[in-house]
């Protein structure tokens, strides 16, 4: 029975060496989400981790996440304060496109 005697470790992508960082976006050309794992710690806050093997080292990598928590921040005004310069008066020019026709 083989012994396996790899090192495994969990660090932050930033952590990792630039060549390092590139392997990791190589190994993932299509992102992160399909093979992400969550880490739930004991304090209830958690963090998201993807595998990363050199020839020496078992990596879990540590993955920055922005998480959609659907709290309202106060961008919902964005909108409301939008101003375009001159929308008043294209809008009440009549088109010549059919495209442009209610049907």
């Amino acid at each position: 029975m083989a012994t396996d005697t790899k090192r495994r470790l969990i660090t932050s992508f930033h952590n990792l060496t630039a060549e390092q960082q590139a392997e990791v976006k190589a190994l993932y050309p299509l992102g992160f989400s399909e093979v992400m794992t969550r880490y739930d710690k004991p304090d209830g806050s958690f963090f998201y981790t993807v595998p990363y093997e050199t020839d020496d080292t078992y990596y879990m990598v540590k993955i920055d996440v922005k998480v959609d928590d659907g709290q309202d921040d106060d961008s919902d005004t964005y909108y409301d304060e939008d101003d375009l310069k001159g929308a008043d008066e294209y809008a009440d020019t009549p088109s010549d496109d059919p495209a442009d026709d209610d049907f």
